[in-house]
């Protein structure tokens, strides 16, 4: 008795300290919103006239941080109170996830170091700033919460030699039950506020219910988890872990920390200056994180806010829509309304074969290796040509470049481009004398059909507007020299179109003279040289144009290097996959246009021009001379570099597509994160191993995480079962030491008839799921299809019309209703998320739908419950996972 009453004094003494902490930390915030105390440019003395704009948003930056801090204190003053002891005594600190301001003692936020206090269990040793080494010898997780004007922390845990570790479900609540049973004259009071503690406070910590859909808020990390999120901010890191083990969690808290540079030391400082230099981000709004879908993608959004992170549409993103904004606004790859870009993205399309989908970084090498060969074949062949040209000055550069080829320099790009950029000046300078004579050549053939007609041009102009436009002529790849001379028609007059026009296929008829090759008749240029017929230079003239044409041909490898070297890599894909089509290696042989392309063929096309880029700007000198007009191609590479890459799910992008990623790193900062599992993956052209991770990034440092917080021991036990059943690798997962892990064994419908009988069982679970918890919770149903959605939606609404609840179909993933309500999801949609609840319909017919993913969407889907799971078949359970049925029931009516 007299051990219970000590145990009670503790307890009513630390929720005493804590709420009145609470108060003063809120109170203290008040007051500093309420004076507005705030950091001026007149109290920085040395501020000048050239740092001024500079200085003036970092001040403004720097009060909007403290504005923020003092409103997320006013909401929570505090998630974790930490006592220690050393060989001067006890001390007490309370640790908050904003930053702490002035007037808070013993206060410090979860980002800096000494955070690390709250992660740490009982009996281990830290050492203060001060150097001080301090043990951990109480340990409380709070969750603050103001009702009726008054502090609380709810669902609190604690951790104490002399208590143990307790759940309580109010602070509030045990102070006043605490001073009821401490009067004598009402026993009748006593024995209420008795039960009530004892209802209160419970032994063990008690998992929570799930109540609305999202990503859980998790404000303290373990002490595995916290050790991951304060690794240097240069690292390479792959989180890899089973559903509900913290990954996301410990990616988002560790983005929050590095982006506040009060909480950086001082080697992250230096890596950020250096980074700072030139970047037009500031190092707060210096990241991205990719996601792969956009239901996550919104939940990620409200877990940052959450942890004061500004994350808008610019900084989250699926590779999806970032994929489509690089191809068509940075690199102009893809075509446009506007001009630019001749490819097609299909998302559909069927160009590329099994083999490329399973072994994408040998279909990459196997690109890459080719395009670069093909492009130094190309500047050689060019510089033989002028070699072998009459005209001297010609001949004089041919013999330089081909100095520079007979070396060691071809094998290098870097190497080699430097040495060409110093002779781009003759060469340009040669060119535009060619090309000035040609061009005027041109003009006065055209001028002489309109001093014959002067409605010439306009006739040519209705012509023009009457073909089709045409795709870049296949029978000549390598004649795409007029994107280097011609200005785009895009803003031009109708009038000015046409004369462009003329002049192409002009050029275009000289070339096929000088070449000897033929121009397809059902191509553009073609077409306006059949409606011209005579009204162009006579044969002897086109000739001169055209051998003229060839040796500026073959100048411009040399006025643009650079340029030619990234720009042309979607041009030397084209021909690469012409190549191999015929080879019957990576594409199909046909049943697709020259200029579509499927998306995986674009994040390959991609990743060559990142990588070719970030190659370049590797050389210290290089990267010394981007401003220069000759480099200035890699300036919108090195426009796209972020100190900060996170990946959430990352096993659900392909090698190709996680390199893409990588490449947006800063080279100096290098920094990237990632988190995913191999089990989980959910498209066929996922990661499939460490190897794959390896070869995008070989210095990747893999961190595993093997807690799971979400699911109880049935589901737990479950989930590794399906894996075995599948042939997955099993990984040990273990479950939180003295936490309540029992709930209920799934649920099982087979021979689930038509669907009016799916939809009963359903509403029959779920009213026994109301029953069990008090409410309704998170409650998710995943079908096969997106056809089911709204069917299912509506008709599990009518069976549940008479308890009120709310039946919502989520077309596509779309967040759709309220907390409560019950949702229904297509399976492809629901990664990463967590319910309280799941049931999963149709899983025989996912198996005979999607046989190469049947098991992935299967661990994924049924790892979304935390509680309760529901599986239904038409027929019976697939084959491959026959042997789990003894760990099913029909129902929970016993429970």
């Amino acid at each position: 008795m007299a051990q219970e009453q000590e145990k009670g004094h503790f307890l009513k003494e630390l929720a005493t300290e804590v709420l009145d902490t609470f108060e003063s930390i809120a109170h203290t915030a008040q007051e500093a919103l309420r004076q507005g105390d705030s950091l001026s440019m007149e109290s920085l003395v040395h501020a000048n006239t050239i740092q001024s704009q500079k200085i003036s948003a970092s001040v403004a930056r720097i009060n909007q941080e403290k504005r923020s801090s003092c409103e997320t204190l006013l909401w929570e003053p505090a998630i974790a109170r930490v006592k220690t002891v050393d060989d001067e005594g006890e001390k007490i600190f309370y640790i908050c996830r904003a930053t702490p301001i002035t007037g808070t003692r013993n206060l410090a936020s979860y980002r800096a170091p000494i955070g690390r206090l709250a992660a740490l269990p009982l009996g281990d040793e830290f050492t203060l700033p001060n150097g001080t080494v301090v043990e951990v010898i109480e340990r409380s997780e709070l969750k603050p919460a103001k009702v009726q004007n008054e502090w609380d922390s709810v669902d609190t845990h604690i951790d104490s030699d002399l208590a143990g570790r307790l759940s309580v479900e109010s602070l509030r609540a045990l102070i006043e039950s605490t001073a009821i049973t401490e009067a004598e004259e009402d026993l009748l009071a006593q024995l209420i506020a008795g039960e009530s503690q004892t209802a209160n406070v419970r032994e063990g910590i008690r998992r929570s219910v799930i109540t609305k859909m999202g990503l859980r808020d998790q404000p303290i990390l373990d002490q595995y988890q916290d050790e991951i999120f304060r690794l240097p901010l240069d690292s390479r890191l792959l989180i890899l872990g089973p559903p509900g083990t913290g990954k996301t969690t410990t990616l988002i808290r560790r983005l929050g920390q590095k982006l506040d540079q009060e909480f950086l030391d001082d080697d992250e400082r230096h890596i950020v200056d250096i980074a700072n230099q030139g970047s037009g981000f500031a190092h707060a709004d210096s990241w991205l994180m990719f996601t792969p879908t956009e239901l996550l993608k919104q939940y990620l959004k409200e877990s940052f806010a959450r942890e004061g992170v500004a994350a808008s549409d610019q900084r989250i993103k699926t590779w999806v829509d970032y994929r489509r904004v690089l191809a068509r606004n940075t690199f102009g790859i893809l075509k446009t309304a506007a001009g630019g870009g001749s490819l097609v993205l299909k998302e559909n399309l069927a160009s590329i074969t099994e083999d490329a989908v399973s072994n994408p970084i040998d279909w990459f090498n196997d690109f890459y290796e080719w395009q670069s060969g093909r492009f130094n074949e190309e500047l050689e062949n060019a510089a033989e040509i002028l070699y072998t040209q009459a005209d001297t000055k010609a001949v004089k550069l041919g013999q330089q470049l081909k100095g520079i080829f007979s070396g060691t320099l071809n094998n290098n790009a870097g190497a080699m481009l430097s040495a060409l950029v110093a002779l781009l000046g003759d060469a340009r300078e040669l060119r535009k004398e060619k090309k000035e004579a040609t061009d005027k050549t041109i003009k006065g053939s055209l001028n002489l059909q309109l001093n014959l007609d002067r409605s010439f041009v306009d006739e040519l102009v209705k012509f023009i507007e009457t073909i089709q436009e045409e795709m870049e002529d296949e029978t000549d790849d390598t004649d795409d020299q007029e994107m280097d001379e011609e200005v785009s028609d895009v803003s031009s007059t109708d009038r000015m179109k046409a004369i462009n026009a003329y002049m192409r296929a002009v050029r275009a008829k000289a070339r096929s003279l000088a070449k000897k090759r033929s121009i397809a008749k059902t191509s553009r240029n073609g077409r306006i040289l059949e409606w011209l017929e005579d009204r162009i230079p006579d044969t002897d003239k086109l000739e001169e144009i055209g051998n003229s044409l060839v040796l500026q041909d073959n100048l411009a490898f040399f006025v643009n290097p650079v340029r030619r070297y990234i720009s042309r890599i979607p041009s030397r894909y084209r021909i690469f996959r012409r190549l191999r089509q015929k080879e019957k290696r990576w594409y199909q042989v046909d049943g697709f246009a020259a200029a579509e392309l499927n998306p995986l063929e674009l994040d390959v096309i991609l990743l060559g021009m990142l990588k070719a880029g970030n190659e370049l700007l590797s050389r210290t000198s290089i990267a010394r001379d981007i401003e220069e007009e000759a480099w200035s191609p890699l300036r919108a590479i090195r426009d796209l570099h972020m100190h900060q890459i996170l990946v959430d799910e990352v096993t659900d992008f392909s090698p190709i597509q996680i390199g893409c990623m990588s490449a947006l790193s800063h080279p100096r900062m290098r920094s990237f994160f990632a988190c995913g599992d191999f089990n989980q993956r959910m498209t066929v052209w996922g990661a499939r191993d460490i190897e794959q991770m390896k070869w995008v990034l070989p210095d990747i440092d893999t961190r595993e995480i093997t807690v799971s917080y979400r699911q109880s021991r049935q589901l737990n036990e479950l989930a590794r079962a399906i894996i075995g059943a599948a042939g997955g690798e099993e990984k040990h997962v273990a479950l939180p030491d003295q936490v309540d892990n029992e709930g209920v064994a799934p649920v099982l419908l087979e021979q689930e008839g038509d669907s009016t009988g799916v939809v009963t069982w359903l509403a029959d679970r779920i009213r026994e799921i109301e029953r069990f918890v008090g409410q309704l919770p998170s409650i998710a149903v995943f079908v096969e299809s997106e056809a089911e959605v709204q069917s299912l939606a509506d008709e599990l609404n009518g069976s549940l019309e008479e308890e009120n609840a709310q039946v919502v179909a989520c077309p596509k993933g779309q967040v759709m209703g309220q907390d409560n309500d019950v949702r229904i999801f297509d399976v492809q949609h629901i990664k990463g998320l967590e319910f309280e609840a799941v049931f999963f319909i149709g899983v025989d017919r996912l198996a005979k739908e999607h046989p190469e993913l049947f098991d992935k969407y299967l661990y994924v889907g049924t790892t979304r419950a935390a509680t309760y799971l529901g599986l239904t078949c038409q027929d019976t359970l697939p084959k491959a996972i026959d042997v789990l049925r003894p760990r099913f029931v029909s129902d929970w009516s016993q429970v």
